[in-house]
């Protein structure tokens, strides 16, 4: 049995350690067309930052750790030329002395990865513009701040690559232009989450500039760059980082006649088998599926890779194993702030006509008694059937990864917004309350499954019908002389909302918040049970502020 694996990294190289660990006697051998097998491309940004300071430390294995661990053949400098389907080989340049030769093999498995989009910009070849995919590239960027050569830079595309350039280029002391097409940073998100990131990266001195499209780059009189944008708007820089997406490194199996999806990604099935039963692709070459909704996605993340790379290893060694799919967890750090998300979001699923409900809900991510306590915002997303949870968005500080991972785990579980309420999560001062954000989420969620609330969101606001609906900020008079409005609210702190009662039409309907959404809550069971029709403003002035920005 001889297998053949095109690419290294996080598909690439698990799928060889698999396989040797299934089969001793097999011959693998891996192809790798840059310098390194194996490296931890996700640390890039934090190696240019200085976070991590030894460059070695970014090396996960090397060829000679692979042959002396594994005995697996990893030729790194070949660049794979052509796949020959009838004849079962692959034909490889060695980079290096530019022999070519053929290598046959039993099994193939594709690990080709994704390039960074490069777009066909006047410019874009300059010095100065940087794309960040390998460690060459990191080291390019780093050496020029290093030397104190670039004190401003404009990162372009708000992703994550974007956001952790941005972020640890501000930490250097570069004053940093956040540029994004869109009209959000962080696109797997839904806005009103992204939002959050947008007023935290601006209070960091980041000039961001949304829906704004880069037309070209040219040399700066006296050096530099200047970076053109749509409607002739001009920024000055020293450099400029390109993070505008990948496409997949598709030529390879085009050429060989693998069937493509529509944005040419390689079709797999759930062995991850392309339509050649002898050829496995796996990383972010491929289009998978989305975990709950079973809809095509292409995800390029390290986890699902190093995933697949385990599953296609199975299937070409003979061991039946099968590919469910992906919930595509992300976590980004940004200026302490941390971002997550798992499953499809709102927006996805609005777009593929999938039937669901959301909930807000605000969250210590410990004790508020204990030093240090920071806020979370939880966005559940979840079937109105039954209430499983479909998906979930957190922004927050500490702890905001552990809620995103038992999020994750209880929608592969198929758990409901009802189990989340009741799980058994670590309590102790220092590390969570006695209602943990997640039971909180759960309960928040769980009141509107049971009809306990009514609660409309910030837009509902500028659609109000002036002549019927009204607005009660619940907050108390000292919240309100350190913090806005909504103008044309009238004021009545909760504990006096029963005493005002008497003095409200009934014939209105009263849109209650505060300042995160939970006396807002209370206002609705107040005045629902006393015959008023009531909403509440879900996740309260705290969520509106960042969603009408």
């Amino acid at each position: 049995m001889k297998l053949v694996i095109i690419g290294g990294v996080a598909g690439g190289a698990t799928a060889a350690a698999r396989a040797r660990r299934l089969d001793e006697k097999a011959q693998i051998v891996i192809f790798e067309r840059g310098e390194y097998v194996s490296f931890a491309n996700c640390g890039l940004p934090y190696y240019v930052g200085q976070v991590i300071k030894e460059r070695a430390e970014l090396l996960v294995s090397t060829p000679e750790t692979f042959k002396g661990k594994y005995n697996i053949d990893v030729r790194v400098q070949t660049d794979v030329l052509a796949i020959d389907r009838q004849a079962k080989r692959v034909r490889v340049r060695d980079l290096q002395t530019g022999q070519s030769f053929d290598e046959p093999y039993d099994k193939l498995i594709l690990s080709p990865g994704a390039e960074p989009l490069r777009p066909p910009l006047p410019g874009v070849d300059l010095p100065g513009v940087f794309s960040l995919r390998s460690i060459p590239d990191s080291d390019r960027i780093k050496a020029v701040v290093d030397a104190g050569q670039a004190k401003t830079a404009v990162v372009i595309g708000g992703g994550f690559i974007g956001l952790e350039m941005a972020d640890n280029l501000v930490e250097r002391g570069l004053k940093v232009t956040l540029v994004e097409a869109l009209d959000q940073l962080m696109p797997p998100l839904d806005r009103e989450m992204a939002a959050l990131a947008h007023q935290n990266a601006r209070a960091k001195g980041v000039d961001l500039r949304l829906s704004t499209k880069i037309t070209g780059f040219a040399q700066a009189q006296g050096g530099g760059l200047t970076v053109d944008t749509e409607g002739g708007g001009q920024i000055t820089c020293d450099m400029a980082i390109l993070s505008v997406g990948v496409r997949p490194e598709n030529a390879l199996a085009k050429a060989a006649g693998l069937e493509l999806g529509p944005r040419g990604h390689i079709l797999v099935n759930n062995a991850l088998q392309t339509n050649d039963p002898d050829i496995y692709a796996v990383g972010d070459a491929v289009q998978i599926w989305d975990y709950v909704t079973g809809l095509p996605v292409a995800i390029a993340l390290a986890g699902p890779a190093n995933r697949q790379g385990r599953i296609a290893a199975d299937n070409a060694m003979g061991r039946l194993s099968v590919y469910r799919g992906s919930l595509g967890t992300a976590v980004v750090k940004l200026f302490g702030q941390t971002i997550a998300s798992t499953g499809p979001s709102q927006k996805f699923l609005a777009q593929n006509n999938v039937a669901h409900l959301v909930s807000y809900s605000h969250s210590a991510n410990h004790a508020t008694y204990y030093p240090g306590a920071e806020t979370m915002l939880v966005k559940l997303i979840f079937a109105p059937s039954s209430g499983r949870v479909l998906g979930g968005q957190i922004v927050g500080g500490e702890g905001v990864d552990k809620r995103i991972d038992v999020l994750a785990t209880a929608i592969r579980a198929g758990m409901s917004v009802f189990d989340l309420e009741e799980l058994d999560l670590a309590y102790a001062p220092p590390f969570g309350s006695a209602r943990d954000p997640i039971n909180v989420a759960g309960m928040v969620a769980a009141n509107i499954m049971r009809g306990d609330v009514k609660a409309v969101l910030p837009p509902a606001v500028a659609a109000m019908d002036p002549e019927r609906d009204v607005l009660i900020d619940l907050r108390f008079k000292e919240e309100l002389d350190e913090a806005a409005t909504i103008p044309g609210s009238l004021h009545i702190p909760l504990p006096m909302l029963r005493a005002a009662l008497p003095g409200l039409d009934k014939s209105k309907r009263y849109i209650l918040y505060c300042a995160i959404g939970l006396r807002g809550y209370l206002g609705y069971r107040i005045m629902s049970q006393s015959g008023f029709e009531a909403v509440n403003l879900g996740g309260g002035y705290g969520l509106y502020t960042p969603w009408m920005s």
